[in-house]
């Protein structure tokens, strides 16, 4: 019996997939698409939001597959292309996003044992509560490493914006961390 499409390597899958093998677009999207939506989630209002990107980042894929560098590793590249999309789906609506000032306060952070409590998805969910683009800076600077110059680029703002926004969405995390956790570890004392 031969190899079936599940056994294939993502490069003999990419190799497939140049050649406009459907069977093999298929399990590409499937190994990736979990991948792919913890990606789109994270630059996206909602689920649907987020599927629209990463289907269109599925097409961008298989349209440019031919073009990836056999030296490279997908799986990055494929990140970018998400992340891309994501951004262009949402960049008419960010620009429009209206963004409240947020009221500096001398409030300490929140106490030490109450941050070792918190655990990834926790934060997670507090990047969930901040206003749109202060999430979508976050996570570009923050967690995909991207630069403000990079960011201004993307996002079509000035650098500094890209700064005072990351600024802000910081500030306004460890607020939300200190409502949510510090409240819940007094409750617990």
């Amino acid at each position: 019996m031969g190899k079936t499409y599940s056994d294939y390597s993502e490069q003999e899958l990419i190799i497939r997939c140049r050649k406009d093998d459907a069977k093999a677009q298929e399990m590409l999207y499937k190994r990736f698409y979990a991948y792919a939506m913890a990606i789109g989630v994270r630059y996206c209002i909602n689920r649907d939001d987020a599927l629209e990107a990463v289907n269109d980042a599925f097409v961008k894929l298989f349209k440019t597959i031919k073009t990836f560098e056999d030296t490279k590793l997908i799986k990055p590249w494929f990140r970018q292309i998400v992340v891309n999309s994501a951004i262009d789906n949402r960049r008419k609506n960010l620009k429009h996003t209206l963004v409240a000032d947020i009221e500096q306060t001398d409030e300490p952070v929140a106490d030490a044992q109450i941050i070792s409590k918190i655990n990834a998805q926790d934060i997670l969910d507090i990047l969930k509560d901040l206003p749109e683009m202060y999430r979508v800076v976050f996570n570009l600077y923050e967690i995909d490493g991207y630069t403000h110059e990079e960011i201004a680029d993307i996002l079509e703002m000035p650098s500094s914006t890209s700064r005072v926004y990351l600024s802000r969405a910081k500030d306004r995390m460890r607020k939300l961390v200190k409502a949510h956790f510090y409240l819940n570890y007094e409750r617990a004392i």
